[in-house]
């Protein structure tokens, strides 16, 4: 199986809806992308708006892959927005957000070959750092290093998610919010 990146698709209603689809498929399969399961598409569809808005503005960038081969090809399988910075000094960096790949195609190194095509078209874009941020606890910073990127710190107890039906009482609902960035 293998993927065909494309970035700065034209984000057509059909590619909001295939979006929103994957991003409540991996939200709902445990991924840190904004929320906790469990999601509806209308849960997703809110967020989601807000970060159409900037690729729609021309302000942000998205990256999307689709599966060439068998019986999903065609079908989005890994996507991450780059947003971008307002402020003059520091428009040398860019903020990866809502990287996913679906739960069908996890496994398959596709994480990595988009980590890889979103640092290649930063760097085509003359960016000269990607920064993202991740939640603790669930091994996505392990993920990101293996990728090149290095922590650069930390807030303690920097996320609050919400309760959910069915967790331990007294469980702790605070994750560490980890900050890290590649050097391009």
């Amino acid at each position: 199986m293998t993927l065909n990146f494309v970035a700065d698709p034209e984000l057509t209603e059909l590619l909001q809806a295939e979006i929103v689809a994957c991003w409540t498929d991996v939200s709902n399969a445990g991924g840190a992308v904004g929320f906790v399961p469990p999601v509806t598409m209308d849960d997703v569809a809110q967020t989601a708006r807000g970060q159409f808005a900037g690729v729609l503005e021309g302000r942000d960038r998205l990256v999307v892959g689709r599966e060439t081969a068998g019986e999903y090809a065609g079908r989005l399988a890994a996507l991450a927005f780059l947003t971008s910075n307002s402020f003059v000094f520091t428009a040398h960096w860019q903020t990866v957000k809502r990287v996913m790949v679906h739960p069908d195609f996890q496994g398959r190194g596709y994480g990595y070959r988009l980590m890889a095509e979103v640092a290649a078209v930063a760097r085509e874009g003359g960016i000269e750092q990607l920064h993202l941020d991740c939640r603790g606890g669930t091994g996505n910073d392990l993920f990101y290093k293996k990728c090149g990127y290095n922590e650069y710190g930390r807030i303690r107890k920097g996320l609050k998610l919400p309760e959910r039906a069915g967790e331990e009482p007294g469980a702790t609902p605070y994750r560490d919010l980890i900050l890290m960035a590649l050097e391009l």
